[in-house]
């Protein structure tokens, strides 16, 4: 028998760093309903939260020399020139950032914009303003990750905690080699995410635009007028 794909869609898989939610939130479930049982499904709902937000879908990356891939789904906040944070060693000139804002019901796995080599790694502590605040790139905690292409460019993703999220999470390390779209960590409940573009690399998202991780192609380096198919991560 075929599921309707409105049943389908809902049943992705659970990433492993939201088990010990799921799990957990089961456990209260329980102890909460022998106490009460109307508490039991208070839990339940919880909990089934809980897993709805550690939702990890496949995702389709386009495939193309010089494409820039979204690393969030969200609303695309600003596409402006800003001074990249320091640890990343990209210089003091303004680049082209692409600010991407996650709300609670997005999923937050994170992917990586382009493929190339993590060359650079800064986990910053800071404050947790609203992710919506320009003040954030600069003051809240955040993971900085600096990859380099084959082809020499270098690009900034950085992981921004917001008013809610209180753990960033890394699941790459420094020197590894990373494809486009592939997951490279995740913000827990709200945050936001900003690319950082190499001078020549043009946006091709407006502001108020909705991103899918691993899919929405951000930018384009002019290398590639066509995509040559894709691949599923």
């Amino acid at each position: 028998m075929t599921l309707p794909s409105y049943v389908t869609s809902a049943l992705v898989p659970v990433h492993r760093a939201g088990w010990p939610f799921v799990g957990g939130g089961l456990a209260v479930s329980v102890v909460l309903g022998l106490l009460w049982l109307p508490l039991l499904w208070l839990g339940l709902l919880v909990t089934v939260w809980m897993a709805y937000f550690f939702r990890d879908p496949p995702r389709m990356t386009p495939l193309g020399e010089g494409l820039v891939i979204s690393p969030a789904d969200g609303v695309v906040q600003a596409v402006m020139p800003r001074r990249p944070p320091a640890e990343l060693e990209l210089g003091d000139t303004p680049l082209t950032c692409v600010s991407i804002f996650l709300n609670v019901f997005d999923v937050h796995i994170n992917r990586a914009p382009v493929g190339g080599r993590i060359v650079k790694l800064a986990y910053h502590p800071g404050k947790f303003l609203a992710a919506a605040d320009h003040k954030a790139s600069d003051e809240n905690e955040r993971q900085s990750f600096r990859i380099e292409t084959a082809q020499g460019q270098a690009f900034g993703l950085v992981q921004i905690a917001g008013l809610i999220a209180r753990r960033i999470v890394r699941f790459v390390e420094q020197g590894e080699v990373v494809a486009a779209g592939e997951r490279v960590g995740l913000i827990r409940f709200g945050s936001r995410c900003d690319v950082y573009l190499p001078d020549g690399v043009t946006p091709l998202v407006l502001v108020g635009q909705r991103s899918i991780a691993g899919e929405t192609v951000l930018a384009d380096s002019g290398r590639s007028a066509v995509v040559g198919g894709g691949r599923r991560n």
